[in-house]
């Protein structure tokens, strides 16, 4: 049975959650031109079209998976792991199913990884949340990632939450529970705003942010981390996702303008076109 909170305000907002330190970023959109999936277009192009700004800031939490390599039943996950119960609802069942399906092993281990340090967090503040739709929200937060699921120029956060709204919406799930899921994946690498909503939408930036970049690791008890891993091995992750973030950068370049992932663009990618803040604000088309 899930633990419910349905008054879609968080309870974050007035704990140390509300003024987390994962960093934050913002997701908007790009009016510029990527229907060429962004091949070609140089940074003074870019800015020649007057690219809009939304705001800037750091990521908390990303995830990877290249291409989708079927493994094991769903039903194979454990009951508990690290004092944690996974939900064996039918809904929770099939979405699991469908992430091994389609998800990379390393993928899959990262989103329940996701579930359980993000429950490990509230659990232990004493946070109520709806065990059933953060542990939906968490298993399909990253399908932007996954090749089948891209688009040519959306955010990859946005993919992924346009992805799970589709299956949700088969599964015949409550369009306000679809609702909340889509906040979670859109917002998950926003944690400045995420840590605000209501908290399964929290959960999962917490959760992933803890996984990709270890940030709030001091949390979450050693002999926690240890069953986690076991359980959910990382199976080479941190390259993973370190190819996956450089193949959105090469494959649709502005998808991550005003992204923390273009700064792995410029790192590695020569000629990266994909203009900073500054160009931006520089070659905006007023007088001073």
């Amino acid at each position: 049975m899930s633990d419910q909170n349905n008054s879609g305000t968080s309870e974050f907002g007035t704990s140390e959650f509300g003024t987390s330190d994962f960093g934050t970023s913002d997701i908007g959109r790009s009016d510029i031109d990527t229907s060429n999936g962004g091949k070609g277009i140089t940074r003074r192009t870019a800015l020649g079209r007057g690219a809009g700004v939304a705001a800037i800031g750091a990521a908390a939490a990303f995830a990877t998976a290249m291409y989708a390599a079927p493994a094991a039943a769903a039903d194979a996950l454990p009951e508990t792991v690290a004092g944690v119960r996974l939900p064996t609802s039918e809904l929770a069942r099939r979405t699991a199913r469908f992430v091994r399906e389609v998800s990379s092993g390393t993928l899959f281990n990262h989103v329940m990884r996701t579930y359980l340090f993000g429950s490990l967090l509230c659990d232990r503040r004493g946070v109520h949340y709806d065990s059933e739709l953060a542990f939906v929200a968490a298993a399909l937060h990253d399908l932007g990632l996954v090749e089948a699921y891209r688009t040519p120029a959306e955010r990859f956060e946005v993919d992924g939450a346009d992805a799970a709204q589709r299956f949700l919406r088969e599964q015949r799930m409550p369009a306000e529970r679809v609702a909340v899921v889509w906040d979670a994946i859109a917002l998950h690498t926003n944690a400045g705003i995420a840590a605000r909503k209501r908290p399964e939408i929290a959960m999962v930036a917490m959760g992933s942010a803890v996984d990709f970049s270890g940030n709030d690791l001091r949390r979450i008890p050693s002999d926690a981390l240890e069953e986690i891993l076991a359980a959910f091995p990382r199976e080479g992750f941190k390259q993973d996702a370190l190819d996956t973030i450089l193949s959105l950068c090469r494959t649709k370049p502005m998808s991550v303008l005003m992204h923390p992932f273009a700064e792995v663009g410029r790192r590695h990618l020569p000629e990266f076109p994909v203009p900073t803040a500054e160009d931006l604000l520089l070659a905006a088309p007023f007088e001073e």
